[in-house]
């Protein structure tokens, strides 16, 4: 865990100091659990979401999009359940004076059995060598075998207590496993207690009587009051979704890893409408999209892991979580819920109106159930950086630090680089640029050797970088550098669009959905 939590130090100064993530406010030493996105960051993030979006409207003919504001109607909160249920188990720590989330801090004690476990796994494979069956050493070693048992045991009362809603029972585990404070290092716990996460504001003068509204805790509601808005406009037919990528606020007590825990965040949301009685294998379908969607930007298919929930949110009959591993354990990246017909029943409960389909095979009306998928943009932007962060050893025995980020999704597609800066060099540079930034997203850099323009381009993820040299003025060709090789080789100017397209567009990365 130790080098894990080095390189988790190392990526978020990276993220500094090459313009991709910065703390908000900085100059006012900062504002807790809010960030920033820099002049790459907002780059890959924008990217990310094309990639989203794209994957959402293009490939499925029956998915359209929305925009729909961050003020809603107070009462919609009430008919979502937020201003009653939406809260956090919160417990202090009487020494450290710090707050943590109950179900966190036990989370992270079965996260302590796995990573023993797998710390037996890695010395079995190191004395083992190529003999080493895995599968049967999980199976029989004892040390693992006991702490596979001390985390089932554990995430057994766990579940229950969260399923049964028993903050007694959640602080009395955290007693009995002897959870200590990462602060502290003390067990001296107050009480479990629930906290709401809404932020609250006023619409409205004070002196006519203002209205208490809320900043929306997610996406999904503009989605459900805008059923039949979009049904009916778009003349849509069952099944069909409506997707919407937009900001959410959440007060979050217990804000802590970088940009994986905000307060003020953005989401992917898709909500799916089906037939009742057709959800769940609908469920099953969304699980295996979504999935290939993941695995496509090719940062290794074992990296990434369903979870089941523990407890079932009121709404919900089916629930699980896409996990990747992130460099401080497997973590959330998506949830994909199966929330029945709750939501379009509340809201037609809370405003009078009717929310129903009618389906003209069945020759009936009824509310359609749902299944929704929702990512965290943010969560995405910093599993994407953490799969592509790497310190490479080169033969000279320097150390490079690269960054082999999709390339579909790099800040920077290609980096246009003059050998020096006089005998024309520059010119012919820029009149390459010019020629291609209309198609991707370039960068001129002509200061320093070509040896330290190349690991800056490496440091934020560019795939190409094009050399333009003496000879370049006579036979029209450059010399491309491929990031994750470091190969070179020459090609003539004319054939630059057509190498750079065939790996950065991203059409060659939707298309590795479909396969």
């Amino acid at each position: 865990m130790a080098q894990q939590d080095d390189i988790f130090k190392k990526l978020i100064s990276h993220c500094k100091e090459y313009g991709f993530v910065f703390s908000s406010s900085e100059i006012y030493d900062g504002l807790g659990a809010v960030y920033d996105y820099g002049q790459n960051g907002v780059e890959l993030k924008n990217n990310i979401k094309r990639y989203w979006w794209d994957s959402m409207t293009l490939l499925n003919e029956n998915v359209v999009g929305i925009d729909s504001a961050i003020f809603m109607h107070p009462t919609i909160w009430k008919a979502s359940g937020h201003v009653d249920a939406f809260n956090d188990p919160l417990i202090d720590n009487k020494d450290s004076k710090k707050r943590y989330r109950a179900d966190v801090l036990i989370e992270d004690q079965m996260a302590k059995y796995d990573d023993k476990i797998n710390k037996e796994v890695e010395k079995a494979a190191k004395r083992f060598g190529e003999s080493f069956d895995e599968a049967m050493f999980r199976q029989t070693n004892p040390r693992i075998l006991e702490n596979q048992k001390k985390k089932e045991e554990l995430h057994e009362r766990f579940a229950n207590a969260l399923n049964d809603n028993d903050l007694v029972e959640l602080k009395q585990i955290i007693v009995d496993y002897e959870i200590v404070c990462p602060i502290s290092g003390t067990k001296n716990w107050t009480d479990v207690r629930q906290f709401n996460l809404m932020f609250a504001t006023e619409m409205g003068s004070t002196a006519d009587g203002a209205t208490k509204i809320y900043l929306r805790p997610e996406t999904a509601q503009g989605i459900f009051v805008n059923f039949l808005n979009v049904q009916k406009t778009g003349r849509m037919k069952l099944p069909f979704g409506i997707a919407q990528i937009g900001k959410a606020f959440r007060n979050e007590i217990v804000a802590r890893q970088f940009i994986f825990r905000m307060r003020e965040f953005e989401q992917m949301e898709m909500q799916f409408f089906v037939r009742p009685g057709e959800e769940l294998a609908w469920f099953e379908k969304w699980k295996t999209i979504r999935i290939k969607w993941h695995q496509a930007l090719g940062l290794g298919e074992k990296k990434y892991r369903f979870h089941d929930h523990d407890k079932l949110a009121h709404y919900a009959n089916a629930a699980t979580d896409i996990e990747f591993q992130m460099p401080f354990g497997f973590k959330e990246v998506e949830g994909i819920h199966s929330r029945t017909d709750f939501d379009l029943s509340s809201h037609e409960q809370f405003s009078g109106k009717k929310l129903r389909y009618f389906d003209p095979e069945m020759n009936e009306s009824y509310v359609p159930y749902v299944v929704e998928t929702s990512i965290g943009v943010d969560r995405m932007f910093l599993s994407i950086l953490a799969g592509s962060y790497e310190e490479e050893k080169l033969e000279n025995g320097e150390t490079r630090v690269v960054l082999k980020l999709p390339p579909a999704l790099a800040p920077v597609k290609l980096a246009v680089l003059p050998l020096v800066k006089k005998d024309g060099l520059p010119e012919k540079a820029q009149e390459i640029m010019n020629d291609l930034k209309f198609d991707f997203h370039c960068q001129y850099d002509e200061k320093d050797s070509i040896g330290k323009r190349y690991r800056r381009q490496d440091a934020i993820g560019t795939p190409y970088c094009i050399t333009i040299d003496h000879d370049t003025l006579t036979d029209n060709c450059v010399t491309i550098r491929y990031r994750d090789t470091m190969l070179q080789e020459r090609v003539p100017i004319s054939e630059l669009g057509k190498i750079i397209t065939d790996k950065v567009s991203m059409k060659t990365l939707l298309k590795q959905i479909t396969q």
